[in-house]
């Protein structure tokens, strides 16, 4: 689209003299910003133009203070952000005669007087070539009467452009003759005047660019002491603030000097500026798509340094001092390139509306329009995200939780944002309280619900205190919301008691899923269209949130099983068959030459088989409450009625393929422990490269707990004295002398660690080594031998004592988590409280757990929970109806087995699934921050 537009001539009568121009004292909006439809109103209103900032092509500071800031075209700041064409000059080629089109003043002048004989204008050339011609004829002395004229005016142009003109001086009229005016009719004057503002408004708006850098950026930047320290925060906050202002100042300063080349070219009647801007505009597109959708972020980060750096506030008030940013503040200037197009696209909608129909603009402004407005509104979703997203962060930066404890919000991930957040009431359950109502900031999250109470602090600031912990989507239930309005009491503004004001409030009810009366919130909303909003951001975004986590579990469950362990429902007594009862245990073991078993501890007795074939019960043990394989030594626990006992595994194997009559397993039996007293709990595994067994058994007072190491029949040699009591070939002593201890109260539950065994009982974890008879106890962790004297570790002490430990898992190679019923905290190597005593809240009461690295998996009847052991964070939830932990592999390559309720209820009864929990990707433990894997020894060197 280029300017094919011979330049026009007007002939001007002898009597013609300099125009006299006096503007008027009071600022008046532009014609087409008050609606006027007055000539007159019309030219004194454009003489009024307020942006009188007269930067010069250099951008020289002006030699006095200008009296206004900012142009009269300026809209409400739109939220916007622009690519790349190259454009050479813009200048004027020839084209055919058959191409001209006749202006309204060309129409007006066929019929001239004697009086008054104007020179017809035109939009082409009569003749091709390099440079335009004109068709003179009679009117050629008039024509150049109209260029000395003008040549007038060259001067004030010149300066109109340095930005030394006079500000009463920068408008259009102050340039152009008063017969032209009257020659050209109201309509072309009107045009001429948007056309000037176009070329006054980019002046303006390349000075502010250089002020930006001038006044702000560069004495930032060279600033000693400097404000913004260290320099590499400095460097982080430049870029983030300022963005790629530069890209954006470069592409205006060739668009001005295009502009101004073509104003020296047709001054003073400029025929387009559409080709100039259009190719301009592509050049530019993509650096203002970028600004655009980064200004909110810009401008968050800048109000964030001026709350907490007071040298940076120093700064900024010093700046708005200088003559040159006429007290204008940096998100004034920051702004500007924000509210530049739209305020472009203002100028060329008001000056399409006077533009003739047989002008060649009249084509060309619909296009240029049609450009701008595509591309003001792309950008809006992008602003509305950083919009939110700034939103999102001073949501952040004002919440304030409960000293102690740990939750992990993932705020700063990429993918997090704030979707909704209003205040809501609720009402106080105390009759005591006059004004039972007050008001709550809930900001619902993708991934969490916070209910808060705001504090206004000193300035602006508000601090949010989280009232009740955050509340998973996972979570989170909605119930009634459909309750009627009830009425709020409300105290007038002068607080009298006499007099009373009711407002109706509308309530609904949103719950926890696993702690459903304690963590019951019945809020209420304004109006109802506000509960109506509430509904649908919580349905919606629950639903993605439920999409999200459906696409990114780190377990999913496989079905072993659905159908062969029934436990009785309400039809199932018509059906001959007995249920098997509930599972509560299960293992996986191969024999029978590479064949693999599945045996399940249910409430009847055991049940072995192979996966995919018939189970069968193989032993009447009825409630199993263990069942532990030795793979290695062909040997399957089993803990039953007090009692530890032993089996072959390959006795078993051939007994449930009828290789083997079932009389065949008594041979293979060996009582383990129970003869002196029943056995509370049981646990195999290694320590220092030994496989033991280590159990409790329950005495008069106290509960002792021994452990034996596990061994082959061949390797026993000569029979110590202790295996009199104790007649088994496959287990003993480990150390020198029977190792036993004896605690206070009843353990939980027994794990091993690496040099050591670790014993969960009410008071904490006790820690001993198996090998050192004469110090067995060696600690009880965590070590809250401090707590007197340090408040947090106290307060972490009475959340431990008030909760049930299960066990502990390692987090890295400096720390250990212990795991409670309900929280987890952090130990160091020598079981001191870490993290300044901090702790992570379940959002389930655990009855077991299963340690996957780098994830836990806790149990209860409804949900298992998975969580990263490093941070604490919650990473996956899922829902079941009486889950039970069955089996807990200590190796990797084992898949832990689970049960909950099936999905047959028929006449044998309700069905137990039994399922797999296949992890999703390969997760290894790393060190925090660095990348490096752990070795597998790590915990040799672990003493306590």
């Amino acid at each position: 689209m280029q300017n094919h537009r011979a330049h026009p001539s007007v002939t001007i009568p002898q009597r013609s003299r300099s125009p006299v121009y006096h503007p008027p004292e009071v600022y008046s909006p532009y014609p087409f910003e008050a609606g006027s439809q007055s000539s007159d109103s019309l030219l004194s209103a454009w003489d009024a133009t307020p942006t009188a900032r007269r930067p010069s092509t250099t951008l020289e500071v002006p030699d006095r203070p200008l009296s206004r800031a900012r142009s009269t075209f300026s809209t409400p700041t739109v939220s916007h952000p622009q690519p790349e064409i190259h454009r050479s000059a813009s200048q004027r080629l020839p084209i055919h005669a058959n191409k001209h089109r006749s202006s309204k003043s060309e129409t007006l002048l066929n019929g001239r007087s004697p009086e008054d004989d104007y020179v017809a204008r035109s939009y082409t050339p009569a003749t091709p070539g390099p440079a335009p011609s004109f068709e003179i004829s009679p009117v050629n002395k008039l024509t150049r009467e109209l260029s000395n004229m003008t040549l007038q005016s060259e001067e004030g142009l010149k300066r109109f452009q340095k930005g030394s003109l006079a500000e009463k001086d920068e408008a259009w009229h102050s340039l152009v003759p008063t017969e032209a005016r009257e020659a050209l009719g109201k309509h072309e004057v009107e045009r001429q005047c948007v056309l000037f503002e176009i070329f006054k408004s980019e002046r303006d708006y390349v000075y502010d660019l250089h002020v930006i850098r001038e006044v702000f950026v560069e004495p930032l930047k060279s600033a000693v002491p400097p404000i913004i320290s260290p320099g590499e925060r400095l460097q982080t906050f430049l870029s983030t603030v300022f963005w790629n202002l530069e890209q954006i100042t470069t592409h205006h300063e060739r668009l001005m000097e295009d502009l101004f080349a073509r104003q020296r070219e047709q001054h003073p009647l400029v025929q387009s500026v559409c080709d100039v801007i259009l190719e301009s505009f592509f050049q530019f597109k993509l650096d203002y798509e970028s600004y655009i959708e980064h200004y909110p972020l810009a401008e968050q980060r800048h109000r964030t340094e001026l709350n907490h750096n007071q040298a940076y506030q120093d700064f900024v008030q010093r700046c708005s001092r200088d003559p040159r940013t006429k007290k204008r503040d940096l998100v004034t200037f920051l702004s500007r390139p924000v509210t530049r197009l739209p305020r472009v696209n203002l100028i060329l909608e008001h000056l399409q509306k006077r533009t003739e129909s047989d002008h060649p603009d009249a084509q060309d402004l619909p296009v240029v329009l049609g450009v701008l407005n595509d591309f003001l509104k792309s950008t809006q979703p992008g602003i509305a995200a950083a919009e939110s997203k700034v939103k999102f962060w001073n949501l952040c930066d004002s919440l304030a939780f409960n000293k102690g404890e740990i939750i992990e919000l993932a705020l700063y991930n990429d993918t997090r944002c704030l979707v909704y957040a209003d205040t809501l009431a609720r009402r106080s359950k105390s009759e005591m309280d006059w004004n039972p109502w007050y008001d709550l900031h809930v900001a619902l999250l993708d991934n969490f619900l916070l209910i808060t109470k705001e504090e206004k602090l000193s300035g602006d600031a508000i601090r949010r205190l989280v009232v009740s912990r955050p509340i998973p989507l996972a979570y989170l239930r909605l119930g009634s919301f459909d309750d009627p309005p009830e009425n709020r009491k409300e105290r007038p503004e002068d607080g009298s008691f006499l007099r009373v004001s009711y407002r109706q409030m509308y309530p609904f009810t949103v719950y926890h899923a696993f702690e459903k009366a304690t963590r019951r919130y019945t809020l209420y909303a304004s109006t109802e269209a506000a509960r109506t909003k509430w509904y649908e951001v919580l349905v919606n975004t629950k639903a993605v949130e439920d999409a999200r986590r459906e696409g990114n579990r780190f377990f999913v469950p496989q079905v072993v099983d659905d159908g062969t362990f029934r436990v009785p429902g309400p039809r199932s007594g018509r059906s001959r068959k007995h249920p098997s009862g509930r599972v509560v245990h299960a293992v996986s073991f191969i024999a029978s030459g590479g064949k693999r078993f599945m045996a399940f501890g249910c409430a009847s007795g055991i049940y072995i088989g192979r996966r995919g074939e018939t189970f069968r019960k193989i032993l009447s043990y009825e409630n199993a409450k263990n069942i532990i394989v030795l793979q290695d030594f062909n040997k399957v626990l089993i803990h039953h009625d007090g009692y530890l006992l032993s089996y072959s595994l390959e006795v078993l194997a051939r007994v449930v393929q009828y290789q083997s009559p079932a009389r065949a397993l008594d041979a293979s039996l060996e009582t383990i422990a129970g003869q002196d007293g029943p056995v509370i709990c049981c646990h195999a595994g290694k320590v220092k490269d030994r496989t033991i067994v280590v159990y409790a058994v329950k005495a008069f007072l106290h509960t002792n707990v021994y452990a034996l190491e596990v061994c082959r029949p061949s390797d026993s040699g000569i029979r110590p004295p202790w295996n009199l009591q104790f007649p088994t070939l496959s287990f003993r002593p480990y150390g020198e002398v029977l190792f036993y201890f004896y605690l206070p109260q009843d353990p939980y539950s027994i794990m091993t660690l690496t040099k050591t065994i670790a014993v969960a009982m009410e008071r904490g974890i006790a820690i001993a080594d198996p090998q050192n008879a004469g110090k067995t106890v060696i600690s009880i962790i965590p070590d809250f031998s401090g707590a007197p004297s340090n408040s947090a570790m106290g307060d972490l002490k009475a959340h431990c004592e008030a909760s049930r430990p299960l066990g502990l898992v390692p987090c890295d190679i400096s720390e250990l988590m212990v795991i409670y019923d309900t929280m987890g905290c952090y130990v160091t190597k020598h079981g001191r409280p870490s993290r300044d005593s901090s702790f992570v809240r379940w959002e389930i009461k655990a009855d077991s757990f299963l340690h996957r690295a780098p994830h836990i998996l806790l149990f209860c009847s409804e949900f298992i929970e998975v969580r990263d052991v490093q941070s604490g964070r919650l990473d996956q939830v899922i829902e079941g109806a009486d889950i039970r932990l069955l089996y807990a592999p200590t190796v990797r390559s084992a898949l832990p087995l689970v049960a909950w309720r099936g999905g047959k209820d028929d006449d044998d009864g309700l069905s137990e699934q039994i399922v797999e929990l296949i992890d999703t990707a390969e997760i290894k433990p790393v060190t925090p921050g660095s990348g490096v894997v752990v070795p597998p020894d790590v915990w040799d060197e672990w003493e306590m």
